[in-house]
């Protein structure tokens, strides 16, 4: 089978193609190359004609990995995806554990795992990234959060996905982001592929 086999030049077709069929002019430049690798990791173009965003996102998020801040993210999976040989000093990768205290926990109230994770955070939120990539419980848990008075991270990437919850979750964090700077992809569609390759986006720029 006649096929390409040579890494870098299936990168480069893949993002030549990406820019090819996507219009990116929406976006500010930094923010462009956010949503290249979002196309790239779902396989699909459409997604950045709906992708909602502030518009200072990147150079806040980029700015807030440079620093070290921790990323916080919902599960396991999302925090796998992200590029850990590009973390800045200081800065950690925070993921849920199936520790069984906080299983028994999200048990007695009745709730998910990710989102009682997420009140762990709080002490720490203060100008972190969120990553947000399976859970929608974990997004409307953090803007509950925020509501009753926790520190505000720099960035929120909200990539819930799912038939229950991620467009409500979204749709909420939009309607008032409680002054934090976001990328989200609105409805049903989302990831953790999506959300760790926006996190990753800046963490290449944050390195250059």
């Amino acid at each position: 089978m006649n096929y390409e086999r040579i890494p870098g030049r299936i990168y480069e077709q893949s993002f030549a193609r990406i820019r090819a069929e996507t219009d990116l002019s929406r976006f500010p430049e930094d923010g462009a190359r956010v949503a290249e690798r979002v196309v790239h990791a779902c396989g699909m173009v459409d997604v950045a004609d709906e992708l909602q965003f502030t518009p200072g996102f990147a150079a806040t998020g980029r700015a807030a990995l440079k620093s070290g801040v921790p990323i916080f993210c919902d599960g396991q999976m999302t925090a796998s995806g992200l590029m850990q040989r590009l973390l800045s000093e200081g800065s950690r990768i925070v993921a849920p554990e199936n520790r069984s205290e906080l299983s028994l926990i999200a048990r007695e109230r009745g709730t998910t795992l990710s989102a009682v994770a997420v009140e762990c955070w709080a002490a720490e939120l203060a100008g972190a990234i969120v990553a947000i990539g399976n859970a929608p419980t974990a997004l409307f848990r953090l803007l509950e959060l925020l509501d009753e008075g926790a520190d505000k991270p720099a960035v929120i990437f909200a990539f819930p996905v799912g038939f229950v919850g991620a467009a409500e979750s979204k749709r909420e964090l939009m309607r008032d982001s409680r002054g934090v700077d976001y990328l989200t992809l609105p409805g049903r569609r989302g990831g953790s592929a999506m959300a760790a390759a926006a996190v990753n986006a800046l963490l290449l720029e944050a390195a250059a």
